[in-house]
């Protein structure tokens, strides 16, 4: 079923090329495996589970990470309320709610359907936004839903958790291993790791790049449905800056799933970590709203003149 988010093509395009090129990754690692280590059957049985898993339980697995629970109306009755009427207004299924109890202010989708969506905002979102940022963060995580780049990002995700599983597991058995074992299965365990380390690389970037257009397409449809780009830009800023005065400790568990979040769990200095952002920067995500509010005739964007 199509909802009223508009179509974004450059967003489609990405998609496919990022799931091609990744399967084409998938099926060469699959095959390494398989000639190193002298079993397909063991291989292709451990990575269908690990897909399998990833895929169908991703949801309850993200909710999980972050302390999410399922709330119903009376718990929750504006939260629903928005809801309600972004998705009335999207023409698409209400998706399951969700709040998690982190004050980190941050939301993320999740769910391998729009029949089977989650969204979930966590608590210190919901008390730093007046109702109408809110209102352009859901319409933003509901656009990931709509396009069905959630799914995306979770199967394209997939093959770097399996690369970087194999990666602990050949060191491990290397450092705790090495004395009970021959060189040819040393020399084994360091082939394996180090083919698992280039495809984690790989499929790093690849999703990376994907992410950091996906959020500006999002940000885009959130800002057409709701004829509102000046209130997601003010959510945006007043998220970005609090999160940047959350102690970094209390960021470490939120930044593995950074690239599922409506902006990322960075610390006051990330340093390197900009260099392979899951998001584009603060920056042009205000300017490319500034533009489509110049388009609207709407007022100014906050940190815009």
């Amino acid at each position: 079923m199509r909802s009223r988010f508009r179509d974004d093509r450059g967003l489609t395009v990405r998609m496919g090329v990022t799931l091609f090129l990744l399967g084409l990754l998938y099926v060469g690692f699959v095959a390494a495996l398989i000639v190193l280590l002298k079993s397909w059957a063991l291989v292709v049985v451990i990575v269908a589970l690990l897909f399998g898993a990833q895929y169908w339980f991703s949801d309850r697995i993200a909710l999980f990470a972050m302390r999410g629970r399922v709330v119903d109306r009376d718990d929750y009755p504006e939260l629903h309320g928005v809801v309600d009427r972004l998705s009335a207004l999207a023409d698409m299924p209400k998706p399951v709610v969700a709040v998690s109890s982190m004050d980190m202010p941050n939301a993320f989708a999740t769910g391998r359907t729009p029949d089977k969506a989650v969204i979930c905002v966590t608590t210190g979102l919901l008390r730093r936004l007046e109702t109408a940022e809110l209102e352009g963060v859901l319409a933003h995580e509901l656009s990931h839903v709509a396009h069905k780049d959630v799914a995306v990002v979770t199967i394209a995700s997939f093959l770097g958790v399996v690369a970087g599983l194999l990666v602990r597991f050949a060191f491990y058995s290397q450092l705790f291993g090495g004395g009970r074992r021959d060189q040819n299965t040393v020399a084994l365990l360091a082939i394996v790791m180090g083919v698992s380390a280039a495809v984690y690389a790989l499929s790093f970037l690849l999703v990376r790049a994907l992410s950091r257009y996906r959020e500006l397409a999002a940000d885009r449809a959130a800002a057409l449905l709701t004829g509102r780009p000046s209130e997601l830009a003010s959510a945006l800023t007043k998220v970005t800056g609090d999160i940047a005065r959350i102690p970094t400790q209390d960021l470490r568990t939120a930044q593995a799933f950074n690239a599922f979040y409506f902006t990322p769990a960075f610390g006051a200095d990330p340093g390197l970590g900009r260099l392979f952002a899951t998001h584009p920067s603060l920056e042009q995500r205000l300017d490319q709203l500034g533009r489509i509010s110049a388009e609207l005739g709407e007022a100014a964007v906050p940190g815009k003149p």
